[in-house]
């Protein structure tokens, strides 16, 4: 007995443990709310007046694409990591290396939420703990300056005394450079951004229980000032109604002189829904801990279902109330289309004195904290199954003894620690590395809202705990398609290289699949891989959609690459 003991535990440490319910994932998943702080401002900048609509649009879209998500889910209750690897499975009938994009696509449109989370709340702490000082033309400093210079401009004054009363630390630079289209550095926000992301890895090493009960006081300390920022300007009066109207877009990105509905106009609205996928969408992780819910039939609907329920009140309500305050021109302002000042802003909408508005600014950074423990918590796993599937390689199948996969979580923070140079250099490569995720979760969702039909056609004889309505999984068929044009036109409007580098970090899976595959694996999946599907791998050779699924790839390439070449600013 001792030895069989002796055996088993190994094993029983080798998998995640099922250790929540459908509220933990809700609060595990509650920091996607907080990732309308991401591109608020920028969406505001490329968009102008329609910001607040794109974000209803988009937030619409995707609840209703989770519904297909929530069906194929529940056919996997003994897998993690998410839709991705739910869909991936549809696709293999069809392909090796179609089912392995998708896992991969999903992880890197996700793990960066880490770097570029880190880089906005080291942002905010700086403003907090060494801000740059405010001068007018009538402010002491500026009248001496103007005196012992005489001739300069008062703005030319302001911003001489401004740079002289920086704190060091705002400029400081320990090394730094300009590779391709971004720069990266090593700066005091790199830093900052690098420590939070160990202390939210030390949290997460204590399994999903721990993060899960860590992530419901941060929750609520975040939802419900992020609901007191929406709701109180409405009650106070602070809403101006004409700050919603001409209802057109920009001449052009980030000036406040309206255009028109162009082709140029509709590209910029085209690309401020492109970036509006990457956090209104996001909600769908709440599905990505199958494996660890305690009754996966029933959690695994309630926790994608209420998270989107939740992401639809606040990611319609924290835009239109800060576009109604702030009106095109404070939407304009540098630190909001950068990030820095989103918080500030935010909390200025509130009132209430000083103590209110530094208390509103450090719950903004636990919101990003937040979100990014999300992050972490999903992408680590994503990469964790993709192992256990043999799409990864093997290394990141390995968890602690609190259920937590370690190694992918190693391979997550070291990633974005490289990401996070960049993201720390400006905001145009902070912008850079958010397109380019996003064309990975573009390609991602591309894939499973057509993995929902697949599997009803392939598996259509599973029982399923939840069962879409059809036309549910049409919707999420079209859809599809239309977020393949909201990548063709809209990437390039946050970089002219995002497209093409999103499609090239998409196709690096090859190899990665290639070498877990065919070199480590011997050309053969794992046994266990379809398990949840009562299939084997002699079963994949059956393809009952016929054609359909490689018909459907090669439609939706055609749709990216015509949308990329109408759509031009």
């Amino acid at each position: 007995m001792s030895t069989i003991s002796t055996t088993l535990e190994p094993l029983a440490e080798s998998k995640l443990h099922r250790n929540i319910d459908w509220r933990g994932a809700f609060w595990v998943a509650s920091g996607v709310p907080a990732l309308v702080l991401f591109s608020i401002g920028g969406i505001a900048g490329t968009t102008g007046t329609l910001a607040f609509a794109i974000w209803i649009a988009s937030m619409i879209m995707g609840f209703l694409q989770s519904f297909t998500y929530a069906e194929i889910a529940g056919l996997f209750p003994n897998k993690s990591g998410g839709a991705s690897i739910y869909g991936a499975t549809a696709w293999l009938r069809y392909s090796k290396f179609i089912a392995p994009l998708s896992v991969w696509c999903n992880w890197f449109a996700w793990s960066p939420v880490l770097s570029l989370g880190c880089s906005i709340a080291a942002a905010y702490i700086l403003n907090a703990l060494a801000p740059v000082p405010l001068f007018t033309e009538t402010s002491p400093d500026v009248v001496a300056y103007i005196a012992a210079h005489a001739g300069t401009s008062a703005a030319d004054a302001i911003t001489a005394v401004t740079a002289a009363a920086t704190p060091a630390i705002r400029n400081w630079t320990l090394y730094s450079h300009t590779l391709g289209p971004v720069s990266f550095t090593f700066n005091a926000t790199f830093f900052i951004g690098a420590v939070l992301m160990l202390i939210i890895f030390s949290i997460q090493h204590r399994g999903i229980l721990g993060t899960a009960n860590v992530q419901k006081y941060i929750g609520l300390l975040v939802i419900i000032p992020m609901l007191i920022v929406g709701v109180v300007p409405i009650f106070t009066g602070q809403i101006n109604w004409a700050n919603f109207s001409p209802l057109v877009p920009l001449a052009a990105a980030y000036a406040p002189e309206p255009g028109a509905w162009n082709i140029a106009g509709w590209t910029l609205v085209l690309g401020g829904m492109f970036i509006a996928a990457w956090s209104t969408y996001g909600f769908e992780t709440a599905v990505c801990y199958t494996s660890e819910f305690k009754n996966p039939g029933t959690d695994t609907f309630k926790a994608i279902f209420y998270s989107g329920l939740l992401c639809m009140l606040l990611f319609i309500l924290v835009p239109f109330t800060f576009q109604g305050v702030l009106g095109l021109n404070g939407m304009l302002a540098t630190p909001i289309v950068d990030g820095s000042g989103v918080a500030d802003a935010l909390a200025g909408m509130v009132g209430g004195g000083a103590l209110i508005h530094s208390l509103l600014v450090m719950l903004m950074i636990l919101a990003l904290v937040l979100c990014i423990m999300t992050a972490m918590a999903g992408s680590s796993r994503t990469l964790y199954q993709g192992s256990v599937d043999g799409w990864l390689p093997r290394y990141l199948s390995h968890v602690n003894e609190h259920g937590a996969p370690t190694r992918a979580m190693w391979t997550d923070l070291c990633f974005n620690l490289i990401v996070l140079a960049i993201a720390s250099a400006d905001a145009t490569s902070f912008f850079f590395i958010l397109a380019v995720s996003n064309c990975g979760y573009i390609i991602f969702n591309f894939l499973n809202l057509n993995a929902g039909w697949i599997h009803r056609i392939d598996n259509g004889h599973i029982a399923r705990p939840w069962k879409a309505p059809s036309w549910l999984l049409g919707v999420g068929a079209i859809f599809a398609y239309v977020n393949a044009i909201f990548m063709g036109a809209g990437a390039k409007v946050w970089n002219p290289m995002a497209l093409w580098a999103g499609l090239i970090t998409a196709a690096l899976i090859i190899p990665v699949f290639c070498f877990r595959h065919y070199i480590q694996d011997g050309g053969k999946f794992p046994d266990h891989m379809l398990a949840d599907l009562g299939m084997s791998s002699s079963d994949l050779a059956v393809k009952k959609a016929g054609m359909l699924p490689y018909l459907t790839l090669v439609a939706g390439v055609v749709v990216m690459l015509l949308a990329n070449w109408y759509f031009v600013i």
